[in-house]
């Protein structure tokens, strides 16, 4: 019996690979996250309200199904509370990322030995170009990569090159001009489904899945995360909410108001992964 039901699992992870997962990595806010890089001042965050808005994120995390490891605050790293940006977790092994903010190189270096505990087979980027996180969007068929101020297309090349022998098709898009990341404008809701800014979806990179857009206004609710049979979403966007309820979706929202003031996203304050 314990083997079918390991395989059962085993193919349940691989037809919908791209939102189920077991594990996750996070890693406290430290104080420093005051000096957070952003796009537009609109204040500093408050800290303590911040650490709160994470706890509950990871409580979150685990009433999903999901093993949540919480890393120690790196308070030499203002931004490395958002450690997505430092690897892309993927079923068969990790790409260790190259950050195209030059403060934020070392994060990287500093999660290598964390996904080691994890993967037999992590591969790390050895440059010269630079991806971030945040621009590589993962579905069932497909890894798409927005070229962004952080994410060049030598960085692309490299993550294609660690991908290929691990069978997956990588495909260049465009993130839209003043957006930070890729997927501050998207995010996935199933295998086939987006949630996405009008100004992204209308680029036409998304015509092979259904899209859900956004709310005129609301554009940071296109940054949610689907993990196993919940929709995370920042609170604060009722429409569009609303729009991806409709659709069917179990949807959690979560306070992110503090993130959202150094570009933080709740995609960003995750690694989720099902390691084989």
């Amino acid at each position: 019996m314990a083997t079918e039901e390991a395989h059962c699992q085993q193919i349940w992870l691989m037809t919908e690979h791209s939102f189920r997962f077991t594990h996750a990595i996070t890693r406290r806010p430290p104080r420093s996250a005051v000096h957070g890089l952003r796009a537009e001042d609109v204040g500093n965050p408050d800290v303590n309200r911040m650490t709160e808005h994470h706890d509950a994120y990871v409580e979150a995390l685990g009433h999903a199904g999901v093993e949540v490891v919480v890393l120690d605050a790196l308070e030499e790293f203002p931004d490395s509370l958002f450690v997505e940006d430092t690897a892309l977790c993927l079923r068969e092994g990790a790409v260790v990322l190259r950050p195209g903010a030059p403060t934020r190189f070392r994060e990287s270096l500093a999660m290598e030995p964390h996904l080691r505990d994890l993967y037999s087979d992590v591969r790390v980027l050895s440059g010269p170009g630079f991806i971030e996180g945040g621009d590589i969007l993962t579905s069932d068929s497909e890894i798409l990569v927005g070229k962004s101020a952080r994410t060049n297309s030598e960085g692309i090349h490299e993550l294609r090159d660690a991908v290929a022998g691990w069978g997956y098709a990588l495909r260049e898009v465009t993130t839209p001009p003043g957006v930070l990341h890729f997927k501050s404008d998207c995010s996935l809701l199933d295998g086939t489904t987006i949630l996405s800014t009008p100004r992204l979806s209308s680029s036409g990179c998304f015509e092979d899945y259904t899209v859900i857009d956004v709310a005129e206004g609301e554009e940071p609710a296109a940054n949610s995360i689907r993990v196993n049979d919940v929709v995370f979403m920042p609170r604060g966007f009722p429409v569009t909410t609303g729009r991806v309820r409709d659709a069917g979706f179990d949807v959690v929202e979560l306070d992110n108001s503090e993130c959202q003031k150094i570009d933080g996203g709740l995609s960003c304050l995750s690694l989720r992964f099902s390691p084989s």
